[in-house]
């Protein structure tokens, strides 16, 4: 008896496999902010899907795609959110992330002129150099004037960011020296 149950259990478990399989399909799919221009306004926009929900229709064999927020919302919040269809034409590219390797693929350095090379988004995070010539990091940049940033700013090493920051916030601490030229 306890072996039709354990024989049952493990059929049960490998049904569930592509279902789960569907799901995280769909939700490694759609996470992460993104900028797309929206049609009501014809503006940048940042957007979040709702990965729950459609990773949940998606275990079901259904294709539900649906905004959990928008940075145009609450005043727009009853759209139709016909930014959805840019989502679905090319979903990698219009993620913050995506776009941001983009720019700083095969960049240096305005500050050291060293190459930025690969990014790493959890540690060490290159930055963001303004007109005013201050030193900015990404999560004080919103996402929905990610096109307007980039076209103005230019791009920072995290080394050049964290000397530039430690300057401004203790200027008293700071010895500036020349250079020293290589024998």
């Amino acid at each position: 008896m306890s072996t039709i149950f354990l024989v049952l259990g493990i059929l049960f478990v490998l049904s569930l496999i592509p279902a789960g399989w569907l799901a995280l399909h769909a939700y490694l799919k759609y996470r992460g902010a993104r900028v797309i221009t929206c049609p009501e306004e014809s503006c940048p926009a940042a957007v979040e899907v709702d990965v729950c929900r459609t990773a949940a229709a998606a275990a079901f064999g259904e294709h539900v795609v649906r905004l959990k927020s928008c940075s145009r919302w609450p005043e727009r919040q009853a759209c139709g959110q016909e930014c959805l269809a840019q989502i679905e034409a090319a979903p990698a590219e219009c993620l913050v992330r995506t776009m941001l390797v983009d720019w700083y693929r095969g960049s240096s350095c305005v500050l050291c002129g060293k190459e930025i090379g690969e990014i790493h988004w959890v540690e060490h995070k290159p930055a963001l150099f303004t007109p005013e010539r201050k030193t900015v990091e990404w999560d004080e940049v919103p996402a929905e004037k990610l096109p307007q940033v980039l076209a103005t700013h230019q791009r920072v090493c995290w080394n050049c960011h964290i000397a530039t920051t430690f300057r401004e916030r203790f200027p008293g601490l700071v010895t500036e020296r020349p250079a020293r030229r290589a024998p």
